[in-house]
């Protein structure tokens, strides 16, 4: 295990995706040589990034009791709301700074590099100063109460197989791409979900979207999505029922994930960019939505969700910042 403290921010990084000629497993004495050599860059807080662009990196090192470490995933809570003497949470987080970036990495799908510290679960934690530990992608955030009954971010991040993906950041000129894209064998665990019962919702509801009606015909069937209202994964746990899917088109998914509709035990949706009223949930014969899921989604993706106008990042000092 090498402890490097003397490395320097490569000339030209972006600040996003694997540092180049950092490894996965470097261990670094302290924040400052993480910050030196372009892993890490605040001194202080855990997430470093933008509203606008994503986050660049995190540091799990134990500092909120609400974090989750299972190795290849992470249950991250976000900045805000702790007290800085204590390390209790005494206050309602807010979706603005380090926790509207994470949230951007989520639709943006730039990964997140992930910096364990000595503090954090022994099972995954070095035992001494901080170890960079890869590339890992925000697969779904939302909102929730944690222990201490104040009003939290989390977000599930999981490892990428490889970091031969994403070194680029946020830019708007073309990248070099591949004229033969690279392949690579590896195992992986992902959840199986029940084919039948996703073609059975869409196919009860002839492949029409349930929200707005509409019905996208492709050259040879109609197309639609299943999209499941408690997430399957930890630590959402929903069951892969058909009482717990919609059928919705791909722009009405993609919305309904980020919490940006709400729907009540009456099926009245809600757009909560605007907060104005999308009429009825589409109902079908031999279906029936399980409110509890509603419920459950209205609580934990449906509250909070706008963010802040604020650009600045995520790494400034004071009382809440993450860690």
């Amino acid at each position: 295990m090498r402890i490097n403290t003397l490395l320097t921010v490569p000339t030209g990084f972006d600040g996003f995706g694997s540092v180049p000629g950092i490894a996965t497993g470097r261990v670094f004495v302290n924040r400052r040589a993480l910050s030196e050599a372009g892993v890490h860059r605040p001194l202080q807080a855990g997430i470093c990034g933008t509203k606008k662009l994503g986050a660049e990196s995190i540091v799990v090192s134990g500092g909120y009791e609400d974090d989750l470490d299972h190795g290849n995933v992470i249950v991250y809570t976000g900045q805000g709301g702790r007290d800085a003497d204590t390390g209790q949470q005494v206050g309602d987080q807010t979706l603005t700074r380090g926790n509207a970036a994470l949230a951007t990495s989520m639709a943006t799908g730039i990964p997140v590099r992930v910096v364990r510290g000595s503090q954090g679960d022994p099972q995954h934690s070095p035992t001494t100063g901080y170890r960079y530990d890869g590339l890992f992608r925000v697969e779904d955030f939302w909102r929730e109460t944690g222990q201490s009954s104040f009003a939290i971010w989390r977000y599930r991040l999981a490892k990428i197989a490889s970091e031969e993906t994403v070194s680029e950041g946020p830019t708007l000129q073309e990248p070099v791409g591949r004229e033969t894209p690279t392949r690579l064998e590896a195992t992986i665990q992902r959840i199986v979900r029940s084919t039948k019962v996703a073609n059975f919702v869409k196919r009860v509801h002839d492949f029409t979207c349930q929200v707005c009606g509409t019905r996208l015909a492709t050259p040879t069937s109609a197309y639609a999505e299943a999209a499941h209202i408690r997430a399957l994964g930890q630590p959402h746990n929903g069951p892969d029922l058909a009482g717990n899917v919609l059928c919705l088109c791909p722009n009405h998914h993609t919305l309904f994930d980020f919490g940006m509709l709400s729907i009540a035990d009456d099926l009245t949706i809600t757009d909560r960019a605007t907060g104005a009223g999308l009429g009825r949930l589409r109902e079908a014969d031999g279906h029936r939505i399980d409110q509890a899921h509603l419920a459950y989604h209205r609580e934990h993706h449906s509250q909070g969700w706008k963010h802040a106008q604020d650009g600045g990042l995520g790494d400034e000092g004071g009382t809440g910042t993450k860690e």
